[in-house]
C-alpha cells in the first residue's frame, strides 16, 4: 500500500449516493463499475479528475465463485475484488451511483448522460465499461450451471478441472478453437453437437490426432446430481454422456446501445461485431473511451483493470491539453479587455 494513501483516503460509505447529482458536471464520467470501469475511475480521482461512476451492478462474471490469472488475487471471489475497488475509489473522492445510464447526447466536453430514474450528469470526457453479455445455447439445465459445471474459458477455469472429464458443446464458431484448447488440460475431451460434422477434416483429424471424442449428436439438458453438481449431458438420442465439467462457446454481446447512440464506429471480428478502438480504448468518437470487455470481448478482468488504467492516463493527458487551451483563451480575453479598458 502507497504509504500515503491512508492520508490521503476519506471517510468513506458503501455507495456515495446522498450527493445531489441532477444536472451535476464533471471531469469524467464512466458508465460500468465492473475492473475495467473502476480503474479508470481509481487512476483519474488520484490525478485529481471529478469522476463520477454510473453502476448497475451486473458484471458479466457475477455467474463466477471466483477468478483467475489475476496476480495476486488469483482464486479470489469476483465480487469481493469489485467491493474493495468500489472502497479505493470512494477513497480519492470519486462518487459512485448505482443506476443504469440510459442515454447519452452531447459532444467531447459537454455529454450529457440520463439515469434510470431520469437524472442527467454532463461530463467533459466519457468512459464506456460497460461490456458484454453471454447469450447461451438454448439447452435444458444449461443456466443453471453457468459459471459453475458449465463455463466458457479455458484460461479461467480450465486448471481447476484438468485431468478430468471435460465435454465441449460445439455452439459456435469459436468451437473448433475451445475444443482445440481445453485438450490442453485433459486427455478426456469430448466435443458434442451435430455441428461437428461441419468442422473442417482438417480440424477433424486434428482432433483425433490427439485423443479427442467426437460426438455429431445434438445435446438434450446438462444433467446435475442432487448437490447440483454437473454430471454430463443426455442427448437427444437419450444416451448420456458422463462429464465433469462442459465448456460452451457462448454468443457474446455487447452491451453497446449508448456508443451505439454516439455513432461510434464499429468493426467485426471472430467474437462478432464490436466497437473500434486504438489501444489506449479511445474511440471513433472524440471525448469517448472504451475499456474492458467494452474494448476487447475476450480480456480477463486483469486485462480488462489494465485497459481501464490505459484509458484514464490518456484521458487525463486530453483534459490536460483542454485545461491549457482554455487557460490560453482566458488570458487572451484577459488581455482584450485590458486594452479595450485602457483604450476607453
Amino acid at each position: 500500500m502507497d504509504q500515503n494513501m491512508d492520508e490521503n483516503m476519506q471517510d468513506t460509505t458503501p455507495e456515495n449516493t446522498d450527493a445531489p447529482l441532477d444536472g451535476s458536471h464533471w471531469d469524467v464520467v464512466v458508465v460500468g463499475g465492473g475492473a475495467g470501469g473502476l480503474n479508470a475511475a481509481l487512476v483519474l480521482a488520484r490525478a485529481r479528475r471529478s469522476v463520477l461512476v454510473i453502476d448497475a451492478g451486473l458484471p458479466r462474471n457475477r455467474f463466477a465463485a471466483h477468478m483467475h490469472g489475476f496476480l495476486t488475487r488469483d482464486g479470489f471471489p469476483p465480487g469481493e475484488l469489485l467491493e474493495l475497488g468500489r472502497a479505493e475509489v470512494l477513497g480519492y473522492g470519486a462518487t459512485i451511483v448505482e443506476a443504469r445510464a440510459t442515454t447519452v447526447t452531447g459532444e467531447a466536453g459537454d455529454f450529457e448522460v440520463v439515469l434510470d430514474d431520469g437524472r442527467a450528469v454532463h461530463a467533459r470526457r466519457l468512459v464506456v465499461a460497460t461490456g458484454l453479455r453471454d447469450v447461451l445455447p438454448e439447452l435444458d439445465g444449461l443456466a443453471e450451471q453457468w459459471g459453475r459445471g458449465a463455463v466458457a474459458c479455458p484460461y479461467c477455469d480450465g486448471w481447476e478441472v484438468r485431468d478430468r472429464r471435460i465435454g465441449v458443446l460445439a455452439s459456435g464458431p469459436m468451437s473448433v478453437h475451445q475444443a482445440m484448447l481445453v485438450r490442453q488440460w485433459s486427455a478426456d475431451v469430448t466435443v458434442v453437437s451435430s455441428a461437428v460434422a461441419e468442422f473442417d477434416p482438417e480440424v477433424r483429424a486434428g482432433l483425433a490426432a490427439r485423443g479427442t471424442k467426437v460426438i455429431e449428436t445434438d445435446a438434450a439438458a446438462v444433467l446435475e446430481d442432487a448437490d447440483g453438481v454437473l454430471t454430463g449431458l443426455r442427448l437427444v438420442d437419450g444416451s448420456v454422456v458422463e462429464l465433469d465439467a462442459l465448456f460452451v462457446g457462448s454468443r457474446p454481446t455487447a452491451n453497446d446501445d449508448l456508443l451505439e447512440q454516439l455513432g461510434a464506429a464499429r468493426t467485426a471480428g471472430p467474437m462478432g461485431e464490436w466497437v473500434e478502438s486504438d489501444p489506449t480504448g479511445r474511440t471513433s468518437v472524440p471525448g469517448v473511451w472504451v475499456a474492458g470487455n467494452s474494448a476487447n470481448p475476450g480480456a480477463l478482468v486483469i486485462v480488462a483493470a489494465a485497459g481501464g488504467v490505459m484509458a484514464a492516463t490518456m484521458i487525463n493527458a486530453d483534459l490536460v491539453a483542454d485545461d491549457t487551451r482554455l487557460a490560453l483563451a482566458a488570458v487572451a480575453d484577459a488581455g482584450t479587455v485590458t486594452t479595450a479598458a485602457a483604450a476607453a
